[in-house]
């Protein structure tokens, strides 16, 4: 055999990497690149992502644009969750996602750990209170632009007793004054194990902040950013300096925030956002994908490889 056609026929190098190698390689990966593209590049690759292993982690990370998707991600993340055989503890789901999502997760995940929601305006907060019943483990809870009040704040904190880190961000207008503590007094009543907080854009005020520093005594690091209703001065500032080793004020850069930071006009923005859509716009928007998508019919077996997803 000649030495061009061995050349021609030596196997691509990345076979020859050891499995759990190949295995920490395609973990960079979002879950929609590995079930659309890396499991199809070779049988190697196929046989990594069909472990369940790989599963215990699901990034749903996406651009947004639903409308350009050319997949339905409601479908595909219950493959992915059907994929971990019970063994997932980390999920991050943007920019799409209902109740009935959570509820399919729930049930199948009670050993999660980490639960992120990103734009996910089909998610209430009644559907999140009874997802979270069913992880006991949960030790991270981060949400980004997702509808929850002060009572299913409270509600979920009373079901998380491991509870260490809440993310609670919202975006904050010009012209809104309305200060309102509710959410934070929710935190100081039912999250005492909290290390970490970080609640961009709340309307909380420093009655807010103080109750919170009250009731969790193990905190370490505290996100006020655009929080405009906190004035950390006085007692309340030597309190912060003091206990919080990772401190973000209501002024301070959001130039590393991974979302849209914008203060935007009450009056052209009130019930807008970036997008030019109002919420219920979107949430229509997302009703409609998934009617015309088929998303909302899961109930059927799944098509293991070769799913239009």
């Amino acid at each position: 055999m000649s030495s061009s056609s061995s050349s021609a026929e030596a196997a691509p190098p990345w076979l020859e990497l050891p499995r759990e190698i190949t295995a920490a390689i395609l973990h960079k990966l979002g879950a929609i690149e590995l079930l659309t593209t890396a499991q199809h590049a070779c049988t190697a690759w196929q046989s990594v992502c069909r472990d369940p292993s790989m599963w215990r982690s699901i990034d749903m990370r996406n651009t947004g644009d639903l409308w350009e998707m050319p997949y339905n991600l409601d479908k595909m993340c219950r493959h992915a969750v059907d994929r971990s055989q019970g063994q997932l503890i980390d999920i991050n789901i943007e920019y799409f996602g209902t109740d009935e999502l959570l509820h399919y997760i729930s049930e199948r995940c009670s050993q999660l750990r980490r639960l992120q929601l990103v734009f996910s305006y089909g998610i209430t907060g009644g559907g999140l209170v009874e997802a979270v019943k069913k992880f006991p483990l949960l030790e991270e809870l981060h949400l980004f632009y997702t509808s929850i009040d002060s009572q299913a704040i409270e509600a979920i904190g009373r079901s998380c007793p491991h509870l260490k880190s809440f993310t609670s961000n919202n975006r904050w207008y010009k012209q809104e004054f309305l200060a309102c503590d509710t959410e934070a007094l929710a935190i100081a009543e039912s999250m005492p194990q909290l290390r970490h907080l970080q609640l961009f854009g709340n309307k909380m005020t420093n009655e807010g902040l103080q109750a919170i520093l009250d009731s969790c005594p193990h905190l370490e690091s505290l996100d006020l950013r655009q929080c405009f209703n906190v004035h950390l001065g006085g007692m309340i500032n030597r309190q912060c300096m003091q206990r919080i080793r990772d401190l973000r004020r209501p002024h301070d850069s959001t130039s590393d925030y991974p979302f849209d930071a914008e203060i935007y006009d009450n009056e052209t923005s009130d019930d807008d956002y970036i997008t030019g859509f109002s919420d219920m716009d979107i949430v229509s928007d997302y009703d409609d994908y998934l009617e015309f998508s088929g998303a909302s019919d899961c109930s059927g077996e799944y098509i293991d490889y070769h799913d239009d997803w």
